[in-house]
């Protein structure tokens, strides 16, 4: 199997950036061991103009066979010589996707710590994949990559070009040409397209695919017009898991579709004061209609009081290198890079979009130098172990958690409290018996569509003290907003501190 990724550049951008961001180097030739096979990677060309990295993957097709356990195309068994004698070696399919996600980790994920101005830069891009199984023809190729800003040329191969009678093969001869992607981009998109097209997969897929489609396909996939095509192809038609999907991928689509900012769609309920608690509506410079008094008067929005709870609880901790897990576009950030006393911020979303536009309310490409350093973003999944997120004093987790599938939960819980152990956490989340002083919320309902869940104060308390005793953390609660007698406050917020036991272990094992 074979594929190029081409630039270029000029002086001032030298088409070698290529290399950074892919984190190879253009002077070696590497090699990377993959589960089938070797994945080679050169490149034919590195300059200031023009630069050119190539990957080659050498498919073991006996380990193949053998760590299939027999089991072929989709996992149907095949006649014994087919399972031996078959394209894979030749044609790109689901084992070259996977191994762009191996050799590639870094690029796929948008992180590039020595150009970090050029990961969220478009660049002009040529992808060439001389032999791609299409099952749908050139015209499925256009369909799939067209919209998502490719120009594509996509020409059969012959059989056999010495007996042209044969007929054309399912096979085509890729370019695909951009200059509105950025590499990450460009790269998630072949890694869940190479196999659509293939329509097979190597391995068998389990539910964790639904995961792995939802983050590839991260701020394209929901709007993409062939989107129920991709996922099912995509999750080797297996129809529980293309429905649990395409639900998944309906309520991102509806919250992309709003322009109101994340913060605006969570808890977009309105108070007795007739003003939503996201402070919509509310005027900037202070003053209304009736004067610029009126302003003191009216109530700080539930949103500016829960974040003011969270500085507070930071400061109160002592943390100086903080982690906002669930980041959104990021106003806590932004409020904490004021107080000079947090010396590092590092916001962890996994949706590109929240992080794009959290870097412009930033202004992280015009920031100094000094200030820059204090602050990173970067892509993660809360639904797994990450080492990018040990060794800081302090995690928030503000209004999170209602947004993961209860079966999930405990996956975050081991993620944040049993791997990453920062000294103290913060968890906000809806009250849920307070939705009854909002009389625009209708019976029953969450507060957001999204909302997996919405907990009474005692189901909080009742997780959050199973948590703290399971990881060795003790737990607080501060009401956050106005602490109704009857049914407590808006928004509840948890404040975990690691034990002196377990604290003195992990300063031991740094």
């Amino acid at each position: 199997m074979f594929l190029t990724i081409s630039t270029t550049g000029d002086e001032k951008t030298p088409a070698t950036d290529l290399s950074f961001l892919l984190h190879k180097h253009p002077d070696n030739a590497q090699a990377f061991s993959t589960s089938y096979g070797t994945a080679h990677v050169v490149y034919p060309r590195a300059d200031a103009e023009c630069c050119t990295v190539a990957m080659l993957l050498e498919v073991d097709t006996t380990a193949l066979v053998r760590r299939g356990k027999g089991k072929g195309r989709g996992g149907a068994p095949d006649a014994a010589l087919a399972q031996y004698v078959n394209d894979r070696p030749y044609a790109a399919s689901s084992l070259l996707a996977v191994a762009l996600s191996r050799v590639f980790s870094s690029a796929i994920r948008g992180v590039c710590n020595a150009r970090p101005e050029r990961v969220q830069q478009p660049l002009p891009l040529r992808v060439e994949i001389p032999a791609l199984p299409a099952r749908g023809g050139p015209d499925l190729v256009c369909r799939l990559f067209e919209p998502l800003g490719w120009t594509v040329a996509a020409e059969r191969v012959a059989l056999d070009r010495e007996f042209p009678e044969w007929g054309d093969s399912r096979y085509v001869g890729l370019v695909l040409e951009s200059d509105r992607l950025t590499l990450a981009e460009a790269l998630r998109h072949l890694y869940v397209l190479l196999p659509v097209l293939d329509d097979a997969k190597h391995y068998w897929v389990s539910a964790d695919e639904v995961d792995k489609l939802l983050r590839a396909g991260e701020g394209w996939l929901p709007t993409h017009p062939e989107q129920k095509l991709i996922t099912s192809r995509y999750l080797s038609r297996r129809w529980s898991l293309t429905r649990q999907a395409m639900e998944r991928l309906e309520l991102v689509r509806l919250a992309e579709a709003d322009d109101s900012e994340v913060e605006d769609l969570d808890n977009a309920v309105q108070d007795e004061t007739g003003t939503d608690e996201t402070g919509n509506g509310e005027s900037t410079t202070g003053e209304t209609a009736t004067g610029e008094g009126a302003a003191e008067d009216r109530p700080v929005p539930l949103a500016v009081q829960r974040r003011d709870a969270v500085v507070a609880a930071l400061k109160e901790s002592g943390a100086a290198r903080v982690l906002d897990l669930g980041c959104g576009q990021g106003q806590l950030v932004q409020a904490l890079l004021k107080d000079p006393r947090f010396t590092e911020i590092v916001g962890v979303d996994v949706s590109v979009r929240a992080l794009t536009i959290a870097s412009r309310r930033l202004k992280l490409d015009r920031m100094g130098e000094r200030q820059a350093s204090r602050v990173r973003l970067f892509q993660g999944s809360l639904a797994y172990t990450d080492n990018r997120l040990k060794g800081y004093d302090a995690a928030v987790l503000s209004e999170v958690v209602e947004h993961v599938d209860l079966p999930r939960l405990p996956a975050l819980e081991y993620a944040v409290f049993g791997s990453a152990r920062p000294r103290t956490v913060l968890v906000t989340t809806p009250n849920v018996e307070y939705n009854v002083r909002w009389e625009t919320l209708p019976a029953g309902h969450a507060r957001h569509g999204d909302h997996r869940f919405e907990w009474t104060r005692e189901e909080f308390r009742a997780w959050a003290g199973r948590v703290a005793e399971l990881h060795g953390y003790t737990v607080e609660f501060i009401p956050v907003g106005p602490d109704d007698p009857e049914v407590g406050p808006p928004t509840q917020m948890a404040v975990f501190t690691l034990t002196a036991k377990d604290s003195t272990k992990e300063e031991k094992a740094a």
